[in-house]
């Protein structure tokens, strides 16, 4: 039977890398290398942890879940297991998540967005190769976990150096011949408190010279009114606000009386960036989901994505942030499945306030992303 290191490689084919170039208008050897660093790292993160209790577990649990189609064979299986490889993600990476997409970007070159939504299809592919590996072998949860926990260092081996931190270090001293690892630990012995020390000065100095942490932003739903079940033209079933995009965006699409212009917005009510950057957060992704539904159930709709600030800071880094912005929602409803020439996006920057920025309450309502519909 193939190692799980050795599954990862053939699980990467033309037919799903080809599939995931396609949707996201992007090179074939950039995908492939996206896709490589996401499962290894889902693989290294189960990994990692495959020693704290009841984690196995749970990782069994998504394997072992009817929607983990454990005959996968490309990209449409990891399209209809989206929403347990969403929950797989969170459970390995937790608040590293948008850290460990960061890392794929900045190794790839691919926009955030993007990466996101690479390291979103990986966890399917994941999911579905361990059920097929949990089938033929017939491990259990326990078994699995020792088997990744073996296979760390050629895991790690496909994941830049500063991915690497998030997932332990492999020891290194093992594989030497027993005689020589006490004679190391004897020449060295001065070495590890000095590493130690320069190690504590080094934290000391990040503590107290690093930026303040922001808080993470929220988002205010206490207008939205209360949710309910709608079911698109194509049957697709939506559980969605009263007064959210969603709601509304159906409504002006179903209404024949109302052409298309220049002027009728709809704002995102329920996305949510990191602090200063273009970087969209896990739960962003229930919003972009079902607007990718209503794109998919309306098959005529061409949109335009716009991003926009406050007027706080520098007025051309407010510019470059909107664009980034509106770019990443555009690309994160591309890898949702939606032909990429149905959308277009632009930043506005501080351009077109809504409300007062001289009010916190203003400035966070200026902070928006907004959908124009450019034709029915």
């Amino acid at each position: 039977m193939a190692s799980i290191l050795e599954s990862l490689r053939g699980m990467l084919g033309p037919q799903v890398v080809n599939g995931v170039s396609s949707q996201l208008d992007e090179p074939t050897g950039v995908v492939q290398r996206g896709l490589e660093e996401g499962s290894a790292a889902l693989l290294a993160g189960i990994g990692s942890k495959a020693d704290q209790p009841g984690f196995m577990q749970q990782i069994f649990s998504f394997i072992k879940n009817p929607a983990n189609d454990l005959a996968f064979a490309g990209v449409p299986a990891a399209a209809a297991a989206g929403g347990l490889g969403t929950q797989f993600l969170s459970t390995v990476f937790g608040s590293n998540q948008g850290a460990v997409a960061d890392g794929i970007a900045r190794e790839t070159g691919m926009s955030a967005g993007k990466a996101a939504a690479v390291l979103g299809m990986a966890a399917p592919l994941v999911l579905g190769m361990l059920g097929r590996q949990v089938q033929a072998t017939g491990m259990n949860a326990s078994e699995l976990g020792q088997s990744l926990k073996s296979e760390m260092p050629g895991l790690t081996s496909y994941l830049p150096a500063g991915m690497r931190s998030f997932f332990g270090r492999a020891p290194v001293v093992a594989s030497m011949p027993a005689a020589v690892v006490p004679e190391v630990r004897r020449a060295n012995r001065w070495l590890w408190p000095a590493v130690g020390l320069v190690a504590l000065a080094l934290i000391a100095f990040w503590i107290f010279h690093r930026a303040p942490t922001p808080s993470l932003p929220t988002v205010d739903t206490s207008g939205l009114g209360a949710f309910f079940s709608t079911k698109l033209p194509d049957g697709t079933a939506l559980n969605i606000p009263q007064n959210g995009i969603e709601n509304k965006l159906i409504t002006f699409l179903n209404d024949s009386s109302r052409p298309v212009d220049t002027t009728t917005w709809f704002n995102f009510d329920r996305l949510l960036f990191d602090t200063n950057s273009a970087t969209l957060q896990p739960s962003s992704q229930e919003q972009l989901n079902n607007i990718v539904a209503i794109m998919k159930a309306y098959p005529n709709a061409q949109v335009k994505i716009g991003g926009y600030t406050d007027n706080t800071g520098d007025s051309a880094a407010n510019q470059t942030l909107s664009e980034n912005r509106a770019k990443n929602v555009m690309d994160a409803i591309v890898a949702g499945g939606i032909d990429p020439s149905r959308l277009q996006s632009k930043g506005y920057g501080d351009q077109y306030p809504v409300a007062d920025n001289s009010t916190p309450e203003g400035r966070q309502q200026n902070r928006r992303i907004s959908l124009l519909v450019t034709q029915k």
